[in-house]
């Protein structure tokens, strides 16, 4: 959420903003409601006084004077409260109007409609090239009894399945391997605070990181009405949910784990087979919070991606990294990188990780706030990256590790947590 008074002040900065983002905000409805919101609270607020003030003198006065300044108050009550009710009214339709608001893209940021339009700003590693046609991950994890699709779909529905034996291992050694990564980090002074973090939560977590109302569709919602979140970041950022940090405590790094759920509402006929895009899966997410600085967002920003690039070069994962365009950032992202896996069996690469800054946006909404040096009370910046998706990142490492008879070389940098260098007969 940007502020009213940076909106009033910088309308069309933020119009261009959001039509850079292709997307739709009625600012001048905005602007016009916001006026009248601010006209009502000031009618309120001398209405209040007026009655503070009458209430003093009916302390003095007596007989029918003192009948006569209750009637007054009477009426003077009755109009307040027609007035709290239209301002009721004129607060739900003027915070509804600023939820659309968009955050203002980085000038760094290209100009484009969707992914197509997203520009490669580095590339690492040589293509996976084979001296046999690969396969894909489902013939080779199916041959090789790793996963079961059928009853998964049996037990869970749709984009349901079952990792087996050596894939369920390789997946837990990701999770040690990437887990190990940041502990090391910590060794070394790059404090990470490791937290397993709920994927139940409620309505006010999702708003502040702008997943509800925009993203709704895509999640699960429970008959409490509470929602099963998508990434890690969502409860995270609601740790610190309306408190006021110790400025001397940033940045606070935190490496979150939780299972995810998605709906892929948006997702229609798009990888309906594999683990590419599933239902249910889990994640580890970098998220830190930071002083209100243009720079130290940019800063840390850069860590992030490097974090995730980091852990791709030691798993030997050939992999490029994109600039998001304008029109595939989300509602409160400055700026945004992905980072994409090459997939043999597509020739092509596949976003596997997502790298973004929010500035306050997502702080503002969920009133994460710290006193700067100055005493200055300031809204936090945020953070976010995927540390480690899966089983998405287990499909891409498959692939590119398949070998010539259909069995699987495990990656150097796994080997020690799967006890074994070759998954399949030869295993």
């Amino acid at each position: 959420m940007l502020d009213i008074h940076f909106i009033r002040e910088n309308v069309e900065l933020v119009k261009a903003g959001a039509a850079k983002k292709h997307i739709e905000v009625d600012l001048d409805r905005l602007i016009k409601v916001d006026d009248e919101r601010k006209l009502l609270r000031q009618e309120l607020d001398a209405k209040k006084a007026e009655q503070n003030r009458r209430s003093n003198e009916i302390q003095i006065t007596k007989d029918k004077e003192r009948e006569k300044i209750i009637e007054q108050m009477q009426q003077l009550k009755a109009g307040m409260a027609e007035e709290e009710e239209r301002l009721k009214k004129v607060m739900e339709e003027w915070q509804k109007l600023m939820l659309t608001v968009p955050n203002i893209p980085d000038m760094s940021v290209p100009d484009g409609n969707s992914d197509a339009d997203n520009l490669e700003t580095k590339k690492w590693g040589e293509q996976t090239k084979f001296d046999f046609t690969p396969k894909g991950h489902v013939e080779l994890m199916t041959v090789l009894d790793l996963v079961d699709f059928e009853r998964g779909a049996k037990v869970a529905g749709f984009r349901g399945y079952f990792l087996k034996g050596d894939a369920a291992l390789l997946s837990y050694a990701l999770w040690q391997f990437i887990s190990n990564y940041f502990v090391k980090k910590g060794a070394k002074g790059d404090k990470w605070i490791p937290m397993i973090v709920p994927s139940l939560a409620r309505r006010e977590s999702f708003m502040g990181t702008g997943y509800v109302p925009q993203s709704e569709e895509d999640l699960y919602k429970t008959q409490d009405g509470e929602y099963l979140a998508g990434t890690a970041e969502v409860a995270t950022m609601g740790y610190h949910m309306n408190e006021v940090l110790d400025a001397k405590q940033f940045p606070l790094k935190y490496f979150s784990f939780s299972p995810c759920f998605r709906r892929e509402a948006g997702a229609h006929g798009k990888d309906t087979k594999g683990l590419v895009r599933v239902h249910e899966f889990f994640k580890f997410e970098q998220v830190v919070l930071c002083e209100a600085s243009h720079e130290a967002s940019v800063k840390y920003h850069e860590e992030l991606t490097a974090n995730a690039e980091e852990m791709l070069q030691l798993l030997k994962i050939p992999y490029r990294v994109v600039i998001n365009c304008s029109g595939d950032l989300g509602l409160g992202q400055v700026k945004k990188y992905d980072i994409e896996c090459w997939m043999p069996s597509e020739g092509k690469y596949r976003e596997t990780h997502s790298s973004s800054y929010f500035h306050d946006f997502q702080t503002r909404r969920l009133n994460i706030r710290y006193r700067d040096e100055r005493g200055e009370m300031k809204f936090a910046h945020s953070l976010n990256n995927t540390a480690l998706a899966t089983p998405r990142l287990l499909a891409v490492l498959i692939e590119n590790y398949q070998q010539e008879g259909g069995t699987i070389a495990v990656p150097e940098a796994l080997a020690h947590y799967v006890g074994k260098k070759v998954i399949g007969p030869a295993g």
